[in-house]
């Protein structure tokens, strides 16, 4: 009888245990990540027949809210008219005849769900879900994301090809220089992370 109620005894506190660490790790996803502009940076690359051009956007903010269920909130903005591509004609093109900047300042990303886990600590691959934002249209995207967290800091690598012409915006070809229909977007996201726990005890 005694047996018995030991090993009920130890099964019982096993099931709390478990239980217990299922929770801490559903509370650790529960924080928010800020982002740094500084520590961010937003590169393009666009193929063309005589070479390649690259060139980057200037983050405006963004913070993301992580919740332990997988779902997100918060956005990513950045400047549409700052992008460069250290050539002053071709990025007057680009910003007068395809993104249109003035009108559309804005490109932006509002993810709304992670597919997979991000982990406390160290690294994690997922999958995000959200609508982009470009030229003044919404889409629907999910794009592959490389998370590292470390303390109180965290990084994420998001790369995602861009069909522009596709999605209605003006391809700058011309009769002597061809470029691709879709530009590489390459997002190196760092900044901040507060835990919801440590934030309501401040």
């Amino acid at each position: 009888m005694h047996q018995t109620n030991r090993y009920f005894s130890r099964w019982i506190l096993g099931a709390v245990l478990l239980f217990s660490i299922f929770a801490v790790l559903a509370v650790a996803q529960d924080a928010d990540y800020q982002l740094d502009p500084a520590q961010t940076s937003v590169k393009f690359t666009l193929g063309d027949v005589l070479h390649t051009v690259r060139g980057t956007f200037r983050l405006k903010k963004g913070e993301l809210q992580i919740e332990g269920d997988g779902k997100v909130s918060g956005q990513i903005i950045v400047d549409a008219a700052s992008g460069d591509s250290g050539s002053g004609m071709r990025d007057r093109k680009m910003h007068k005849e395809v993104l249109e900047s003035v009108q559309y300042p804005e490109i932006s990303f509002r993810p709304d769900k992670i597919e997979g886990p991000v982990a406390s600590f160290g690294k994690s691959s997922v999958m995000v879900h959200g609508l982009f934002k470009i030229h003044g249209t919404e889409r629907e995207m999910t794009v592959p994301a490389q998370v590292e967290v470390d303390a109180d800091h965290w990084t994420a690598t998001v790369q995602f090809s861009v069909p522009y012409q596709k999605w209605g915006m003006k391809n700058p070809s011309t009769l002597f220089l061809r470029v691709s229909d879709s530009v590489e977007i390459d997002l190196q996201a760092a900044g901040a992370v507060v835990r919801h726990a440590a934030r309501a005890a401040q």
